[in-house]
């Protein structure tokens, strides 16, 4: 399937009109900047990149674990912007030393965090990998930032994020909250951008769905009444680059993204769209909800309320309030569970984010806490070198979140 006649089911699939953003306003802060996208190489990332190149950065920072993806972008990168000032880069949000390096060196005006664990039933296998990457991939990030006086770090969040069933849901909201938490000890105005799946991203159910229908199905639906929002990918990149333009700091925009659409309705569509009948040509199976999954997603919560801005499609959710003390002593703990790689994350993920329920037969294995010693290799140890924190032993042997300076005075410089 090409990509033009791709571009235009996926569209179709919507059944909306495409969302259009004022590019000047996008133009007005991106032209002439430093800007680094973590986990550039992905679907939102790459996108990320592209929209960016086309708007004059002053240098554009690709970073990213996986080296094809990344080097597939820098190849396209070069041929479409020659002029461009781009550095790919190698490495992954986990590191702290890694990370820390980047942000001295290149000194980014503004961070786009994309750089994330996102399939749902995998991490429900692989919890501890959700935090490590995902909770304290955004910490370290956001960290940096701070640090060497990034004026703009941009999360994209999900609405997973949203009362989670999964793991990887809890693990984002654990993201939003150290968003919030971070900009209110920082010059650097932190924000979240909060929206549902994306057709046509890697892991997404519309590229199983084409390559179910190319070798003559089924098509695998998980429940009849299953429903998502959808976007694609280029609307969500130019709706956060937009949000981002708009941000003051401490924001979680919410990226209005129609009704939510039923997954078979969908399938069915794109059968059509395929020249073929569903039920009669492809066949459509269900499957049941896999581990960790909604029936239907929610863009809000419920003390949530939402505010306007000058685009009607980006609104502004009022950040939860949370005892910002006590989530850096969760989070310390939080550090040391995830690194013994025990079932025990889930009970300490749910005293944190309380809306996440643990799986029953998670919460039976948990009873086994000494399963594993633990890695403590030099990457992932600690959260920080000894020398920024207050309070740290030389060592780096006492945790690590306690230590995180987050009680420095925002006015205070580093």
């Amino acid at each position: 399937m090409d990509a033009g006649r791709q571009k235009v089911e996926l569209e179709a699939l919507l059944g909306r009109e495409p969302v259009r953003v004022n590019l000047d306003e996008i133009v007005g802060y991106v032209c002439g900047k430093v800007i680094l996208v973590t986990g550039g190489g992905g679907s939102i990332g790459s996108e990320l990149c592209r929209q960016v190149a086309r708007h004059r950065p002053k240098q554009l920072v690709v970073f990213d674990i996986y080296e094809n993806n990344a080097y597939e972008l820098q190849q396209e990168l070069k041929r479409d912007y020659p002029e461009l000032d781009l550095v790919v880069l190698i490495g992954s949000v986990r590191n702290t030393h890694r990370i820390q390096t980047v942000f001295e060196k290149y000194r980014p005006d503004i961070v786009y965090h994309a750089a994330a664990h996102k399939h749902v039933p995998l991490l429900e296998d692989s919890p501890d990998e959700a935090i490590k990457n995902n909770v304290f991939g955004t910490y370290k990030t956001a960290i940096a930032a701070d640090r060497y006086g990034a004026k703009r770090f941009v999360l994209i969040s999900t609405d997973k994020a949203v009362n989670p069933t999964s793991i990887m849901g809890a693990s984002k909201r654990m993201c939003e909250m150290v968003i919030q938490m971070m900009n209110d000890r920082s010059k650097t105005d932190f924000v979240a951008v909060r929206f549902g799946n994306v057709l046509g991203s890697s892991g997404s159910v519309i590229p199983l769905f084409q390559k179910q229908i190319a070798e003559g199905g089924p098509v695998t639906v998980t429940h009849p009444e299953v429903s998502r929002y959808f976007m694609t990918i280029p609307e969500a990149v130019l709706l956060v680059l937009q949000a981002g333009a708009y941000a003051r700091g401490g924001e979680i925009f919410v990226l209005d993204m129609g009704e939510p659409l039923r997954i078979v309705d969908m399938a069915r569509h794109l059968i059509r769209l395929s020249g073929l009948k569903p039920g009669i040509d492809i066949p459509i199976v269900f499957t049941g909800l896999r581990p960790g999954e909604k029936l239907n997603e929610e863009l809000l919560m419920h003390e949530e309320e939402l505010r306007d801005t000058p685009n009607k499609l980006i609104h502004i959710g009022r950040p939860l309030e949370f005892d910002e003390e006590e989530f850096c002593r969760q989070l310390a703990h939080l550090y040391e569970v995830a690194n013994r790689d025990s079932e025990a994350i889930r009970q300490e993920v749910q005293k944190i984010v309380p809306t996440y329920q643990v799986p029953e037969k998670a919460g039976q294995d948990c009873l086994d806490k000494n399963i594993g010693a633990g890695s403590r290799d030099g990457d992932e140890s600690t959260i920080f070198s000894a020398g920024y924190h207050r309070g740290g032993d030389p060592g780096g042997g006492r945790g690590p979140a306690v230590w995180l300076d987050h009680h420095r005075p925002k006015d205070e410089s580093i």
